[in-house]
């Protein structure tokens, strides 16, 4: 585990702007290192500014993949596919000569989806350049939600690159990236709002029943430092005080 690292903004947009920058930076980088960038972007409520912020950067789009760290098992006609949350946010723009690979894939199962989602993953230039990972408020990240069914054979799996996960908590199924296809990214960034996940984030990083959640996994088992970018969003208010956590 190299650390977190945290990054905290006065505002929303700042965040946005501040990672905007620096995924750019990498996938330019990327591109001239190597010819190809590749980038796995999450769904939520959160990642719209940050998507229209990295839309309009000025980067070698056309040489960029972006796919999904995870999706419902909906198509992207759903108002809940984060496929149809990234075309509508990222894919302007500049961004629109980028190519997008979605994990959503027309089946009778999840499971069968999640066998041709992982045919298409294993098609890209893995590792992935740039993973974009979120948290919910019990601590999930991707897809991998504490009340999954085998949850923590799911969290282990490395002989696949895409899992159907079943969650009461998630509603649908999901698809999700394999967590060493995440943690293997070569940049990891956490795009955090809110002081309730923030206590979330720490507690899970710091107290011994927190092994079991998701993020702990993510963040301990990732070889590079995960950067953290967090603002206290919509609750600022209720964060104000709240002192910095010292990265380890």
């Amino acid at each position: 585990m190299a650390g977190p690292v945290w990054h905290e903004f006065p505002s929303s947009q700042a965040l946005a702007d501040a990672l905007a920058d620096a995924v750019a930076r990498q996938l330019q980088n990327a591109v001239d290192a190597r010819g190809t960038a590749l980038i796995a972007v999450s769904g939520g409520s959160t990642p719209p500014p940050f998507f229209q912020a990295l839309s309009r950067k000025k980067i070698d789009w056309p040489r960029v993949t972006v796919t999904l760290v995870d999706e419902r098992f909906v198509p992207s006609s759903s108002e809940r596919s984060n496929a149809a949350l990234t075309a509508l946010h990222l894919l302007q723009n500049e961004a629109a000569q980028a190519e997008f690979v979605g994990l959503y894939q027309s089946a009778d199962t999840v499971e069968e989806a999640a066998d041709r989602a992982d045919e298409a993953i294993a098609k890209l230039p893995l590792p992935l350049d740039v993973a974009v990972l979120g948290m919910g408020a019990d601590g999930h990240t991707a897809s991998f939600f504490p009340d999954a069914e085998d949850i923590a054979l799911k969290l282990q799996v490395r002989s696949r690159h895409v899992l159907p996960i079943y969650a009461r908590s998630a509603g649908e199924p999901r698809l999700t990236l394999s967590m060493p296809i995440l943690c293997e990214a070569r940049f990891i960034a956490l795009h955090i709002e809110g002081a309730e996940k923030r206590r979330v984030l720490e507690a899970a990083l710091t107290q011994d029943d927190g092994a079991r959640l998701p993020i702990r996994v993510a963040v301990e088992q990732a070889p590079v430092s995960v950067g953290i970018y967090w603002a206290p969003g919509a609750d600022a208010s209720s964060s104000a005080g709240t002192a910095p956590l010292k990265s380890s």
